[in-house]
């Protein structure tokens, strides 16, 4: 039998607050075990909470950044339940109102995938095994969360990935949170259910709790999806459980057995006072979003003329979407710049920290005074791209790289002579040409622009080199 896969997200995103949510110990990652934390953190008795005003900022940001309504009221719940990690045996969450509701993510492929709420809480502390024994290192707990629960729109693996993409691009551009998957900055728990096509009721849903890896997530859902289908396909019963997934085994586990609200016994935290958002505050708020990925990618390729792939890899990164606009001012093509970006100064800044951070050896100015000249016909594309390298390596600006000598651009009897010298001192070069090796031909050209340095034309010299070498014969 053909089944449907219906999933919703539970996605956990860490705010990059400097302090708890209730109290003054500093969010910083890492650290000894238990030093950042105090009586108010581990819950000793006669402590109160306090919180933080900067965690209701974060959450309404995220939900206007997520077209979500944001409630004028709302308030804190206790969410009770025994483990190790949380030391007071209950979590201060949200529950029947929350600060941010009824927002979507839109997809690439034109579904939009509900947000049912997004909500503030207490993260909890880490349970460490080793060696057949259990530690908890409370560092962590009471680290501010939002979590942002969707509907069960998600039909694909591949739309979860996205989804999930989304949230961490998004969030990471207003600036709530660093959104690191490495660290546990975002984290999602994956509800799964299968249902025959056709079927509108839900079946039966499993829970994958605390994926924190695009790649993990999507094989513990694709195996999930398997181990489902293969027990409706014998008759049997699937089982509301709460499951982890085996990285090393590629397969998930039952923890226990899938809890429902009732279990967690909520009701209002005693301690803290009703939250009140005034219509003044969302509008501030609203005004000083940025201009989201979505938007800001179909700005680049229809006012821009990029391509979607080349827009695609801009808007990923806030600082490089930032780099790239002031790099474009004034600027005939900015296909150029996003070349340049895309081409030269990516190989420089692979890994996605080093591309958050985008801390390159020049500004943009000196990037678009580059470009300006390929505008002005002073230099050719060639003496753009070795002149970029330069600037890259030494954070000197065009100006200093370039002589006046070099932006003359050469006459047609220069690169005649140019050419000819190619051909005659690279015989092996023009017999692998000669033989079907195209390579060659590129050989051949980068010694004419070697000794050129860079100010011919490289279409030109192309031409001339091919008759030449065909002269040759």
């Amino acid at each position: 039998m053909k089944y449907e896969l219906v999933s919703g997200l539970e996605t956990h995103v860490e705010l990059s607050t400097n302090t708890k949510i209730f109290c003054s110990c500093t969010t910083e990652f890492g650290g000894e075990q238990n030093t950042h934390c105090c009586p108010i953190c581990i819950g000793l008795p006669g402590t109160l909470p306090k919180l933080n005003e900067k965690v209701v900022d974060y959450a309404i940001m995220a939900g206007l950044a997520t077209n979500c309504e944001i409630s004028p009221i709302s308030k804190m719940d206790r969410k009770n339940y025994c483990y190790p990690d949380l030391p007071k045996a209950y979590q201060i969450s949200q529950y029947d109102m929350p600060l941010c509701k009824n927002g979507y993510i839109e997809l690439s492929n034109g579904r939009k995938i509900g947000i049912t709420r997004i909500h503030i809480e207490e993260d909890a502390g880490k349970l460490i095994h080793q060696r057949g024994n259990t530690y908890v290192d409370y560092n962590r707990g009471g680290v501010p969360l939002i979590e942002i629960v969707s509907e069960p729109d998600i039909r694909s693996v591949e739309e979860a990935r996205e989804y999930v993409e989304k949230l961490q691009m998004i969030m990471r551009y207003i600036g709530v949170s660093d959104c690191k998957m490495q660290e546990g900055s975002l984290r999602c728990d994956v509800n799964i259910s299968l249902r025959p096509v056709g079927q509108e009721e839900f079946g039966t849903r499993t829970e994958i709790k605390n994926m924190n890896s695009f790649t993990y997530m999507e094989k513990a859902m694709r195996y999930e999806i398997s181990r489902q289908a293969d027990l409706l396909d014998s008759g049997e019963a699937i089982t509301q459980e709460t499951l982890r997934y085996l990285v090393e085994e590629d397969r998930t586990e039952s923890m226990r057995g899938k809890e429902d609200a009732n279990d967690y016994r909520y009701f209002r935290e005693p301690d803290l006072v009703t939250i009140e958002v005034s219509q003044e505050k969302i509008d501030y708020f609203r005004s000083i979003l940025p201009e989201l990925p979505d938007p800001k990618r179909h700005r680049y390729v229809e006012e821009l003329g990029l391509p979607e792939t080349d827009a695609a890899m801009l808007v990923k990164y806030r600082k490089i979407a930032e780099y790239f606009e002031a790099a474009c001012q004034e600027v005939s093509n900015p296909k150029v710049v996003a070349n340049c970006i895309i081409g030269q100064v990516f190989r420089r800044v692979e890994n996605e920290t080093e591309k958050e951070a985008f801390q390159i050896s020049i500004p943009p100015q000196y990037l678009r005074d580059l470009v300006l000249l390929l505008d002005q016909g002073k230099i050719k594309m060639n003496l753009l791209k070795s002149t970029l390298e330069k600037m890259l390596d030494t954070g000197k600006p065009a100006s200093e790289l370039i002589s006046e000598s070099d932006m003359g651009g050469i006459d047609e009897d220069t690169l005649h002579q140019l050419c000819s010298e190619a051909i005659a001192n690279n015989p092996n070069a023009v017999a692998d040409y000669l033989g079907g090796k195209e390579k060659a031909l590129k050989s051949l050209l980068g010694h004419v622009m070697k000794n050129s340095r860079g100010r011919a034309d490289a279409v030109e010299a192309e031409k001339l080199l091919i008759q030449l070498a065909n002269e040759t014969k």
